[in-house]
């Protein structure tokens, strides 16, 4: 896919159930299918023992992520970021959840995650 030119749609198509993984699979805390979509770079990075802290943090703090809404797509040649508002189960207000989506080796893959 040319990130460039594709309509957003196709994109949200590819880049949402990656999402979807990530999340729920947070919410589990199982580090193998959190990861499973990962680039070898981000996969250096989120260690099991690393994502179990975050997780644990998380859900005390917030609790587990709810609704989740696209604000903007940002488009490079080489790879695209997608942003959302992001809600939780136990704290009130909007968060930010993003993610940037590559494609490596006819896959695509997440080389970048982050909620704030």
């Amino acid at each position: 896919m040319d990130f460039i030119t594709a309509p957003e749609a196709e994109i949200l198509a590819v880049a949402t159930p990656i999402m979807d993984n990530l999340m729920s699979a947070s919410g589990d805390i199982d580090h193998a299918r959190h990861t499973r979509d990962f680039t070898d770079r981000l996969k250096q990075i989120v260690m099991p023992d690393y994502l179990r802290k975050v997780c644990e943090k998380y859900q005390a703090e917030t609790g587990f992520f709810a609704k989740r809404e696209l604000v903007a797509v940002f488009r490079r040649p080489d790879s695209v970021a997608i942003v959302w508002r992001q809600y939780f189960t136990k704290a009130p207000g909007e968060f930010v959840a993003e993610m940037v989506l590559v494609q490596q080796d006819g896959k695509y893959l997440c080389d970048h995650a982050a909620l704030f």
